[in-house]
């Protein structure tokens, strides 16, 4: 699961980060500055999402969905079969069919940290941003914006960030690798600023009486 995790936090971190540059497009930055603005504004959030891992040269083709709902550092995830609930204290990875719920610590596990501060530092490494094509979905202009590591990555060649023109949200991440390797990560829903209960993000043992605990 981690990969799919990973991919998904990449996506969340535009949410917070505060761009630097290097060679880049002003066009580009004043665009994904005014998303970062924007998502910086909301108490919470909620997206459903729909993810595509293919890889031309190994004919794979896999098709996930989810959903996450982020509030400050909290989050709770569900996708691959799988739920994942971290209450700001400890990670909760409960995988029902094997009725098994594995609690570790955000420094046991380092990529599933939502923690906007930590989120900035693991993503923050250096892109040159381009301003790159407009396309057109139900009518809608979806601006992408291209993120090319600025130093040598073994696994991204490149980012394309789809920027939804009327909503200035976030529509769509797509991952090139190095390895033949599409990822692509569509959001199909956004809900911000939810009425959350105290204990939405709270793991509660009486839930799960047949889980082993690890």
């Amino acid at each position: 699961m981690k990969p799919y995790r990973y991919f998904v936090l990449i996506l969340i971190s535009f949410f917070y980060q505060q761009f630097c540059f290097s060679q880049t497009s002003m066009k580009a930055k004043n665009l994904l500055d005014e998303v970062s603005e924007k998502m910086n504004s909301y108490d919470n959030f909620k997206f459903q999402f729909k993810y595509i891992l293919e890889n031309s040269k190994e004919d794979i083709r896999q098709e996930t969905e989810g959903e996450i709902t982020v509030s400050g550092e909290k989050y709770k995830l569900n996708f691959d079969d799988a739920i994942q609930l971290f209450d700001g204290k400890n990670l909760y990875t409960i995988i029902p069919e094997n009725e098994e719920i594995m609690i570790s610590k955000p420094e046991e596990d380092n990529d599933i940290i939502i923690n906007p501060t930590d989120l900035i530092k693991f993503y923050n490494t250096g892109y040159d941003f381009h301003w790159d094509i407009i396309q057109y979905v139900n009518k809608v202009p979806i601006q992408y914006v291209k993120l090319i590591p600025a130093d040598e990555n073994p696994d991204i060649t490149y980012l394309l960030l789809g920027i939804n023109m009327k909503t200035k949200n976030i529509y769509r991440l797509i991952e090139i690798g190095q390895q033949n390797t599409t990822t692509t990560l569509t959001l199909t829903s956004i809900i911000t600023n939810q009425v959350i209960s105290d204990d939405f993000f709270k793991f509660h043992e009486k839930n799960y009486p047949s889980f082993y605990i690890n």
